[in-house]
This record gives structure tokens, C-alpha cells and sequence, in this order.
């Protein structure tokens, strides 16, 4: 059967190179905390995590994945279908023995209960592509793994699966028999022995006389060959019978099979279907040897039946339930942005292009994390900032608790919810992917007894350095500012020089005013990218959480701050 091996919802190709970005960069973003209000599940937590936190700066990835996250958010009803389909692929995957280990012991009720799992996964490929028919979905990858189910249906392999199964099931319960043939030797002896038939009544015992004139009867009774045609008389053999089975033995010898009543069949083990048996003089104990042999030819025979039905599940599911944790994915997050939207909250669709004179232009943006704490979404304020050559590294500053670091995440929550396929909080978001994304915020005190603050801002700071390229993002929060203003801009000044060396996209939120007056110097010095200062903008002393294109207002700031609480010279000179 044609299979479609390591399809997959999350990347259109194999040779698609990935960064990881690192647990303290998502937690940086606020993206810790997406993840957690998606899912009350720590698993489904921990993959949403793994998702967003791939990035490539392929495009193409970005909008396969983003087509199919439309389908998942426009359809509803797919949504809800594929849930309860991966409900039941969890309980049986959690519950179902058709993978446990070939050495367990085994039996019939085993067997019958597997043929079930398996009715059941064939069942699960039917509701996929019930699932996947539905004529609005659009996505590239949506509209293959259709493509891969119906084929999948439609295969003889499959179809002959579902015969095989349909004639195969029944329920242990309905076992009250075992035939099974037995060859013997010149001596009568028990060479081999297989399985005839499994019956749904059990034998009832027959006369002593009539067995005896049939075991006895003129040779043109004895059959021609082994298939049975139903006439069968029973002679019960119990293991309590220690003696004259032998004489029982070559009487059925005569038919050429034997039979026993299957609760004592069902749990042996053995390599093949059919047990060669071998030559044994102590005929005393042969009602037990014999048992014993029965019960190794229904566990190999259990076994081989089911490892023939694995493969058909490996077949019919495997790619299928291998599936579910991205399709999870795309569930959950078109169900959380479902809420905020309704909430109020706007959302767009990204538009990922290869290369561009403006690598970023995002219009009406917002922190995705401030709006899942507002109860009113019009409370929010939305901002509009670009990247391009000329604008490539901004020195943001602004009043304390004025939204810098707010919009910094932001930016950084743009780029990886939209590489992840999904929409985002803005109203037109227009970017080429970055291959990774580089945050330094400020550490924890516990991470710089050695090196000391300073010392482990450097330390960071040039690690991160060294792995960016110009399709990398980097958000510098306060960073240097653990120092001397002297010292931190010195340092400051430096890297921002070095940043446009390489043209690495950065915001760099800073109390430095100084750092964001010199950006046109900076620029002047620079072959190619440039500087520009960004202020958090502040209205008659409030802040607006505004963003501008402008010179630091720290001085101007601090005027109104200070007539706002009446701490001017003049003003306090006036009350003395």
C-alpha cells in the first residue's frame, strides 16, 4: 500500500533548517504564560511550547502553516470532529494491548479483543476522511492529508483489511469450542498438530458404543485427506484420564483429528502454528504432554494473528495518530484567539514575504499578553512601528512604567506567533521571518554571583552577538544599566555599532537618553543599516503608551512631572 511517510501539518518539506529558541527568550516574550491559558493540559502545554519555539526564516513554513490554522479557525465543526476523533485515539492508545510485547502469554480472548481495537482503528481512518471532506478547506496541507486519507480508503490493502476483520470478529464470548487436527505416525504417535476450527457450540459427548464402532470401523472409513467435512464424533480427553490414552489416541488416529474443550487452551506460547511434536516413550503421562502441546499451537497461533493485525493498525493509524499533537495545536490556539477575538481583541493574518526593502511593518500592534489580562480589550493601546534599512536598531526610551518593555515583548510576540502560522494581535503585520530570535533582560541575582551584574550582561550579550545574522531579532531590555551611566554607555554605544555592522533588527529599551540622541551619529558612522531614537510618548506629563519617532523627552518629561507635583524651583521658592 502507498503510504506518504513522515507527513507532517507543521513543515511543507524535510530540508527545512530550524532554531530552537530557549526556554528564558519565551518567557522574556511572555509567551509562558500564552501557553499556559491555551491548555490546562502540561503535555499539550509543553508541545504548544515546542511549536512556537521552532523557527525558521523560510517563509514557506510560515504560510503552509499558516493556511492550515485558517481552515482549523474558520471551521468550527471540523474543530469539535477532530477532537472527539483524538479523544478515542488517546483511550486507545492508552488502553488498547494490540503493541504489547510478543513474549507476553497470550490467548484467543486476547486475540478477539484486539480484532476489536482494530474494527475501531479502521473506524477512526473512516471518520478522517469524514472529517477532512468537508469542500471549505483551502490549505495546502489540509487538502494533502485528504488527498493521503482517501487513498489510503481506497486501497486494496485496506479494503482487504476491512473484510479480513469483518470475518475475523467476534466476541470471546461466543468461543465454546477448539477443533484441532492432530497427525500421527506409524506408531501413532502425535507428530504434529493445528488448529481445524474455533466454534461457537461446544461438543456434547456421544455414546461409548457408538464412539467404539466408528474408532473401529473397515478401513474404507479412513478419509482420503485431511480436510474435515463435519462428520466429527467427540471423545472427551481430560488431563484427570491418566490411563488408555493411548488406546484413545489410535482410535482418533483413524479420523485423523481430535478435539477438546477450549477452557484449557488459552494461554500458551510458541514459535509457530503448527507444534512438531517429539518422540516420547512415556505414553503415561501423553494427556498432559498433549495438553501442553495444544496450548503452545493457540498462543503461536494467537500470536501470529496478531502481529499480522498490528501491521494492519501500524497501516491504517499510524501516520494518522501521529498527527495529533499538531493538529492539537492548531486547535487550541484557533480556540484561545477565538475567545479574545470575541472578547474584542483584534487579530490579522500575517504576510511573510522572502526579502524586502521594510523587513517588518505591523500596523494597530499589541501585547498579546496585556490583552489576555484586560477584561476590556478597549482599554488597549495599539502601535505602529517598521523595520528597514534605516531604521534597523531603535534606542527606546521613555518614562518608567510607560509601556517599553510592553512593546518590546510585543514585537518579539509578532514574529513568533506568525512563524508559528498563527494569527496575531495587530491589524496588518507585513514581515520577512527572522531564523531566530535573542532577548537580555535583565537576570536573576542568583545568576551573577560570580561574574556580577555587569559582568554577566557582557557575558550574554556577546554570546548572543556571535550567533545573530541580519534575519535575527534581538530586544535588549535596560541592558548595560547595572552601571554607571558613564560606563553603561560606553559599553551601549559600542554594541549598537556593532549591531549595525551586521544589521541585526533591534529594539534597545534603555534609560540612556544619551544612546538614543546620538542614533544619527550612529547611522552617519554605519555602512548601510541605521539607527533611529523611539520614545514612549507622554502627553501633558501622562503617559500615552504611544510610541514616536523622536529625540528623548527625558528632560521635558521631568519638567511636567515636576509642575505636575509642584517641585519647580520657582514653584517651591514661591511657598517659602
Amino acid at each position: 500500500m502507498s503510504q506518504k511517510p513522515g507527513f507532517s501539518l507543521m513543515q511543507p518539506s524535510a530540508n527545512i533548517e530550524y532554531r530552537t529558541l530557549p526556554d528564558h527568550v519565551m518567557h522574556d516574550l511572555g509567551l509562558d504564560d500564552f501557553c499556559k491559558e491555551i491548555s490546562g493540559d502540561a503535555t499539550e502545554r509543553r508541545m504548544i511550547a515546542n511549536v512556537l519555539s521552532g523557527i525558521s526564516s523560510d517563509p514557506s513554513v510560515a504560510i503552509y502553516r499558516q493556511q492550515i490554522f485558517g481552515d482549523i479557525f474558520r471551521l468550527p465543526d471540523l474543530r469539535k470532529n477532530l477532537m472527539e476523533l483524538f479523544d478515542r485515539i488517546r483511550f486507545m492508545r492508552d488502553f488498547s494491548g494490540m503493541h504489547k510485547p510478543t513474549d507476553e502469554e497470550i490467548g484467543l480472548w486476547h486475540l478477539f479483543d484486539r480484532l476489536e481495537d482494530l474494527d475501531s482503528y479502521i473506524k477512526i481512518v473512516e471518520t478522517m476522511k469524514d472529517c477532512l471532506s468537508d469542500e471549505s478547506i483551502r490549505s495546502d496541507g489540509l487538502i494533502s492529508l485528504r488527498d493521503y486519507i482517501t487513498g489510503l480508503y481506497e486501497d486494496a490493502y485496506f479494503a482487504e483489511m476491512k473484510k479480513d476483520i469483518g470475518e475475523l470478529k467476534m466476541k470471546a464470548s461466543d468461543v465454546k469450542s477448539v477443533t484441532l487436527g492432530i497427525n500421527v505416525n506409524e506408531r501413532f504417535e502425535a507428530v504434529s498438530i493445528g488448529l481445524v476450527s474455533v466454534n461457537k457450540k461446544p461438543f456434547k459427548k456421544s455414546g461409548i458404543v457408538s464412539n467404539f464402532a466408528d474408532a473401529i470401523a473397515s478401513k474404507d472409513k479412513i478419509r482420503e485427506t485431511s480436510d474435515w467435512d463435519g462428520d466429527l464424533h467427540y471423545q472427551q480427553i481430560s488431563q484427570e484420564e491418566k490411563t488408555g490414552i493411548l488406546d484413545s489416541m489410535k482410535k482418533e488416529a483413524l479420523t485423523g483429528v481430535a478435539t477438546v474443550q477450549s477452557a484449557t487452551l488459552f494461554d500458551g506460547r510458541s514459535a509457530s502454528t503448527t507444534v512438531s511434536v517429539a518422540a516420547d516413550d512415556a505414553m503415561t503421562n501423553a494427556t498432559y504432554y498433549l495438553d501442553n502441546v495444544m496450548n503452545k499451537m493457540l498462543g503461536s497461533l494467537v500470536k501470529k494473528l496478531r502481529d499480522t493485525l498490528t501491521r494492519y493498525a501500524d497501516v491504517a493509524i499510524m501516520n494518522i495518530s501521529g498527527l495529533v499533537p499538531e493538529f492539537v495545536y492548531y486547535i487550541r490556539c484557533a480556540e484561545f484567539i477565538g475567545k479574545l477575538k470575541e472578547k474584542g481583541c483584534i487579530f490579522c493574518e500575517p504576510f511573510p514575504e522572502s526579502e524586502g526593502e521594510t523587513s517588518m511593518d505591523a500596523k494597530g500592534f499589541y501585547n498579546l499578553k496585556l490583552a489576555m489580562k484586560k477584561e476590556n480589550a478597549g482599554e488597549i493601546v495599539p502601535n505602529d512601528l517598521f523595520f528597514d534599512q534605516k531604521h534597523t536598531v531603535y534606542v527606546l526610551t521613555g518614562a518608567n512604567r510607560g509601556g517599553k518593555t510592553t512593546i518590546t515583548q510585543a514585537v518579539g510576540q509578532l514574529f513568533v506567533l506568525a512563524q508559528g502560522g498563527l494569527f496575531v494581535p495587530a491589524e496588518s503585520f507585513r514581515y520577512v521571518p527572522c531564523d531566530c530570535i535573542f532577548t537580555h533582560f535583565p537576570a536573576d541575582e542568583d545568576k551573577t554571583m560570580d561574574l556580577g551584574r555587569l559582568g554577566e550582561e557582557c557575558v550574554r550579550f556577546r554570546e548572543m552577538f556571535s550567533q545573530t545574522t541580519d534575519k535575527s531579532l534581538l530586544l535588549l531590555n535596560e541592558t548595560f544599566s547595572t552601571t554607571s551611566f558613564e560606563e553603561g554607555y560606553y559599553i551601549a554605544r559600542d554594541s549598537v555599532k556593532a549591531l549595525l555592522t551586521k544589521g541585526v533588527r533591534t529594539i534597545y529599551n534603555t534609560h540612556m537618553h544619551k544612546l538614543g540622541e546620538d542614533a544619527e551619529d550612529f547611522t552617519r558612522e554605519s555602512i548601510g543599516a541605521g539607527a533611529a531614537s523611539l520614545i514612549m510618548r507622554t502627553e501633558e506629563g501622562k503617559r500615552s503608551f504611544k510610541v514616536a519617532l523622536a529625540q528623548p523627552e527625558g528632560s521635558s518629561y521631568a519638567k511636567d512631572i515636576a509642575e505636575k507635583y509642584g517641585v519647580t524651583y520657582e514653584m517651591l521658592v514661591s511657598e517659602s
